[in-house]
């Protein structure tokens, strides 16, 4: 009776699964935290586009030069938010790349061990196969032992006195 297949690195098996889904969560809140520094450079775009139409003026209205001094200074305060932003977003660029690195490398490092459990589990299942094919060719022999026998007995103490 051939054994039930076992994968003795089944444990590593399970721990670089779990390697795997934790290398998708981490890319996963790396792509959130991208995309909320994204919406957020937007946001800073959206204000400095109505900062510079509250600008504007009609023809013939008077100038308000406090209020365009103030906006100015809103304005330039504006730009270096959104070139923090703009460093933080390539910041986080990077760190959705290393990520993307890190998943793929936890999923070659499962796929390798899952291939390496359906190669032993073929090897396991032509081994059973080949001692099943030895056992039942060894039971063949056997019957032709037995079956060849038995006969030729009692042709011969009938036939000789």
């Amino acid at each position: 009776m051939a054994t039930r297949f076992r994968f003795r690195l089944e444990p590593l098996l399970k721990l670089r699964k779990s390697l795997e889904q934790e290398a998708q969560r981490h890319l996963a809140k790396m792509v959130e935290a991208r995309n909320a520094i994204e919406a957020r450079l937007q946001a800073l775009g959206r204000q400095r586009h109505d900062a510079l139409a509250s600008r504007a003026c009609p023809p013939g209205q008077a100038i308000d030069l406090p209020f365009w001094g103030d906006l100015e200074r809103f304005l330039v305060v504006l730009e270096k938010r959104m070139l923090q932003a703009r460093i933080e977003l390539e910041e986080a660029e990077e760190r959705v790349v290393e990520a993307r690195k890190g998943l793929t490398r936890a999923h070659q490092a499962y796929l390798m061990l899952l291939r390496l459990k359906e190669r032993r589990q073929e090897q396991h299942a032509l081994e059973a196969l080949h001692e099943e094919i030895r056992e039942s060719d060894e039971i063949a022999v056997l019957r032709y032992r037995f079956a060849g026998a038995g006969p030729a007995r009692s042709a011969s103490p009938g036939g000789a006195p």
